[in-house]
């Protein structure tokens, strides 16, 4: 199974974006597949690329139903 997950835009330096999943865990990711890419922004990442970019109500709304998920699964 795929799974993309959001996280907000924070740096971009050339191809690469720095980017936070919430709750601290800051990854570096692959930009170059969606171009101009800015910091404030929100995308979905898969396998180290963020693959598109969506609007701070669908982020927030997803990650509520991650964070309900996660919740489950313990």
């Amino acid at each position: 199974m795929c799974l993309g997950i959001p996280a907000k835009v924070l740096e971009v330096n050339d191809n690469i974006a720095l980017v936070d999943y919430g709750g601290g865990v800051k990854k570096k990711v692959d930009c170059s597949l969606v171009p101009d890419i800015k910091p404030g922004e929100y995308v979905i990442v898969h396998a180290g690329a963020i693959i598109e970019r969506i609007s701070k109500e669908d982020y927030e709304e997803t990650m509520k139903i991650l964070m309900e998920l996660l919740k489950y699964s313990k």
